[in-house]
């Protein structure tokens, strides 16, 4: 199998997150009862005087829509109250959605019938209502096995509640109007509750095969997980999988901190990818470890993105507790780098690199701006360390500044521009005369930005670093990317409050990944903010900061966390591609699943 590329397993990446950002938030459950109700009181009505064509009908079509509303309501609270009680995903406005989808396709033979009927006469109308029967029934087992984790007893029970409960207002109004109710009517309801069994258990299974060639695990385990997660906010059943489906890595983190007489400052580099999306995996990560420090020390921590792309997401909250431990006892070191080199920024044309020197240690970020700037391979990392060992430095953090996006991507062929820069910027920083400094930090949480914004847990963070005559700030907001310009408009308006230079970074926390409906599935920094707000919360960040800058000593440590199970290049593009797989392969076999057991049951209907 041809291994995947980083671009490749990009694109795969941007397709599985497509998919799942295109399922949709479910309304109010007073508004799903509304929906259920215009459904089943609508329906009846205009289907049943579509029918009768009289007074008669009118009446009957408004008995019939409440009947079907009253039956379709008891039998979603004993679904979710009795049946499926203790069940994470069908509560009361679920399961009454899952019943309005039911009748959404129950409705579609019932309009055939009603069409039939005007022509062939009344047998037609009731043919069709009870191959959508049949049909509703197929839907809720394929619907409900994929989805919950209660027994196949229950599921099975849950899955013929509503039809059944919903065709007894048929079969009254049926017997009203003449219609006789026959044996042969009557036994075609088990014979297509097997049918439904056997094409539902079909269905799944040819689902499943293709993970089980994919991954080794049963497609219908792995959507079960994805819907649990989507629906009830569910991270363990996903991240179990993710678990068996990961490798062991050394992951590598660059803890810069610095140190006053009142409080200390810390930037915690990490070279482990903030994904895949939502609470799965090291989504979370950025803000986890910035609160869990603070914590700990009572000191101000930015957590800024690292080189590394989704091959290094880690596979589960217990690994992101692993990671964190491990920089809570690194952090206990002690620094002494009394000296630091200006600021300074370096461009080509195409990429920029910012630099400044603490101690023994630099402290360098890189960007396109305003250009696309998503993740960066390692490589350069590498790099720009190699260099800095032969200049003399212990350390070196890397960052990519990740604080722009217009919609194109030209990483790929960035690398060498962006390792030319960086090694150039290093050096000029070198060589600077250094000096002591002061430093101060501050964070605020905006109160109008949520997830949904693109605004993380981790809120904005500044730390504003003063050498002689120049101050300045490194923003880190806890965000996917920034729109592009709006870093350049955010590094002015510190000027106005005396910021000389500085750079805007982003965690790239895939927190507020998959929330939203959209191509990207999240919405980057100032895509859907208010700027002038977001402007105002920075610079009141920043001010912060320079109230509370005192002199300072600075150290960097290099720290290796091993063992650490990520998904995986591999894997993830696999497990990623397996959404479109299962799509194609969904579309290739429910067709001609239907249109068999459709004719089955039709020509049994003949009899009745």
């Amino acid at each position: 199998m041809k291994a995947p590329t980083r671009d490749s397993l990009n694109q795969s990446m941007d397709n599985a997150v497509k998919h799942y950002a295109s399922l949709f938030k479910l309304p109010s459950f007073e508004r799903v009862v509304l929906i259920d109700a215009l459904l089943c009181v609508g329906g009846g009505l205009v289907f049943t005087v579509a029918v009768f064509r009289s007074l008669d009908g009118l009446e009957r079509g408004l008995l019939l829509g409440v009947a079907l509303f009253l039956a379709n309501q008891a039998a979603d609270y004993a679904m979710s109250g009795v049946i499926l009680p203790c069940d994470t995903v069908y509560d009361a406005r679920r399961s009454t959605t899952l019943s309005i989808f039911s009748w959404a396709i129950w409705y579609m033979f019932v309009f055939v019938g009603t069409i039939l009927a005007s022509f062939f006469g009344l047998s037609w109308w009731v043919r069709l209502i009870l191959l959508g029967f049949s049909a509703a029934v197929i839907f809720r087992l394929i619907v409900l096995t994929a989805s919950s984790r209660a027994s196949q007893t229950r599921l099975f029970v849950a899955s013929i509640v509503q039809p059944l409960a919903c065709i007894v207002p048929f079969l009254v109004l049926w017997a009203r109007v003449g219609q006789p109710i026959t044996l042969q009517m009557l036994l075609f309801f088990p014979f297509s509750i097997i049918m439904a069994i056997i094409v539902s258990f079909t269905f799944l299974h040819l689902i499943s095969q293709v993970g089980t060639k994919t991954l080794g695990i049963p497609a219908l385990l792995i959507l079960r997980a994805f819907l649990l997660n989507w629906i009830a906010g569910l991270n363990a059943p996903l991240e179990e999988l993710l678990e068996k489906l990961g490798e062991e890595r050394n992951v590598e983190l660059s803890l810069l901190k610095f140190d006053s007489s009142r409080a200390e400052e810390c930037i915690v580099v990490p070279s482990i990818h903030p994904g895949p999306f939502k609470n799965i995996g090291s989504s979370t990560l950025p803000s986890m470890l910035k609160h869990s420090a603070e914590e700990k020390l009572g000191c101000v921590v930015g957590v800024p993105h690292g080189l590394f792309g989704h091959e290094l997401d880690l596979a589960s909250q217990f690994q992101n507790q692993k990671v964190i431990e491990n920089v809570l006892q690194a952090l206990n070191f002690k620094v002494s780098g009394d000296l630091a080199s200006p600021f300074v920024t370096t461009k080509n044309g195409e990429a920029t690199a910012c630099c400044q020197i603490f101690g023994n240690a630099g402290f360098l970020s890189v960007t396109l701006a305003p250009k696309t700037t998503e993740d960066i391979p390692e490589e350069l990392g590498f790099t720009v360390r190699q260099e800095a060992v032969k200049r003399g430095l212990g350390c070196c953090a890397v960052v990519n500044s990740h604080n722009s996006i217009d919609g194109t991507n030209g990483m790929a062929d960035a690398l060498e521009s962006l390792k030319s820069v960086s090694v150039e910027c290093l050096e000029r920083s070198i060589s600077l005369k250094r000096e002591r400094f002061s430093v101060g930090a501050a964070t605020v949480f905006p109160k109008e930005f949520s997830l949904n914004d693109g605004m993380g847990e981790g809120g904005i963070t500044a730390i504003v670093v003063e050498v002689g005559n120049q101050k300045t700030a490194y923003v880190i907001i806890d965000g996917n990317n920034m729109v592009s310009g709006l870093r350049e408009t955010i590094l002015s308006a510190l000027n106005s409050i005396g910021i000389d230079s500085g750079e805007i970074l982003t965690t790239d926390t895939h927190s507020v990944s998959a929330l939203v409906l959209g191509a990207r599935g999240y919405h980057p920094i100032g895509e859907v903010m208010n700027h002038d707000t977001l402007i105002k919360y920075v610079k009141e960040a920043a001010n912060s900061a320079l109230r509370k800058m005192e002199p300072a000593k600075a150290g960097c440590k290099d720290i290796t966390v091993t063992g650490v199970k990520v998904i995986g290049k591999e894997k993830l593009e696999r497990l990623s591609a397996l959404t479109d797989k299962g799509l194609r392969r969904a579309k290739s076999v429910i067709v001609p699943l239907l249109l068999a057991s459709g004719l089955v049951l039709m020509l049994f209907l003949l009899t009745v």
